[in-house]
């Protein structure tokens, strides 16, 4: 394992990072100066390190100047970021290694701290192979619900000297998150949970990190599952698990891909952004009426979530 690999394994171990959302209109254009507002913001609330353009922040997507802006204001922060690199669904083989391997270089040119690699339909280890040399990142890699990486294949991932964890986001199921921590954990690299569903099982199951959409908004409430885990009252971190998965049950949903406008959504009720960068362009279209009750349903959790930490206080419903 190369020594930069064991430094961003080591800095981010037990930490919270945000995967951020990319607050931008329903054309589909970013104010950069709100984008640095907006990631401040997640920072000062409890994210310990940053993850821009990743499945969240809908990197694939953004044109190169987009995705140097944002990096730029992200790194600007003094905490670590990690880039999503890949994930280009207009391309494949070649010309999709290329694109990725260029987007690590940017990456690296602009001082992240590391890589986050998408998952592909081609050669996975040949593809982190690549990202490697081509910019010298420590990566983590990516077991995403759209693509799950066979076992064997994580394994073989597991093993390069760049890769420095392993974020695991499969939603439901349980058994390969267990898999993919047990995995992680026993190549030596960091177990990182991206179980918005599964956040606090996650934990128990052995992961050591968190890096997930919820917390680009609900940082708060996020980060509390993350503290109480490390303390020894059990009754606190089941309190704090419920409050994120009462959270997660309206965010993260059928169509699962409209997480990322709800939360959108959310932090423009938070205050984070406001309601006209509150918008998805690249997720499934929602039905009027759908999209009003799944907003109100939103924003109605998150005054609940938000009474339940006041001291004293109790979450109902």
């Amino acid at each position: 394992m190369h020594i930069s690999a064991q430094n961003l394994r080591d800095r981010l171990r037990g930490s919270l990072v945000a995967a951020a959302a990319t607050p931008m209109t329903a054309a589909g254009e970013v104010d950069l100066d709100l984008v640095s507002h907006y990631l401040a913001g997640l920072v000062a609330d409890g994210a310990g390190a940053l993850a821009v353009l990743a499945h969240t922040g809908r990197g694939p997507y953004l044109s190169p100047q987009v995705r140097a802006g944002v990096i730029e204001r992200a790194v600007a922060l003094g905490v670590p970021v990690l880039v999503g690199v890949g994930g280009h669904s207009g391309t494949a083989g070649p010309a999709a290694a290329e694109a990725t391997t260029d987007q690590a270089r940017v990456a690296a040119d602009l001082g992240a701290a590391g890589v986050l690699v998408f998952p592909s339909a081609g050669d996975r280890p040949a593809l982190h192979d690549a990202v490697w040399r081509a910019s010298g990142l420590p990566m983590i890699a990516f077991d995403l619900y759209t693509l799950p990486c066979p076992p064997e294949v994580m394994t073989e991932i597991l093993t390069h000297p760049g890769v420095a964890g392993l974020k695991t986001a499969l939603l439901s199921d349980a058994m390969g998150c267990q898999r993919a921590i047990a995995l992680a954990r026993e190549a030596g690299r960091l177990a990182i949970t991206g179980e918005d569903r599964m956040f606090g099982p996650s934990l128990l199951w052995g992961a050591e990190a968190a890096l997930v959409g919820i917390a680009a908004a609900a940082v708060e409430v996020t980060a509390a599952v993350l503290d109480a885990f490390r303390g020894d009252d059990l009754r606190a971190f089941h309190e704090a698990s419920d409050r994120l998965d009462r959270l997660a049950r309206v965010t993260f949903t059928e169509p699962m891909e409209g997480y990322v406008r709800r939360m959108l959504w959310l932090a423009a009720a938070e205050g984070r952004i406001p309601g006209s960068h509150a918008h998805d362009p690249y997720g499934p279209p929602l039905p009027a009426d759908k999209h009003a009750q799944e907003h109100a349903e939103v924003v109605r959790h998150r005054g609940r979530v938000r009474t339940a930490d006041r001291p004293g206080a109790t979450l109902t419903g």
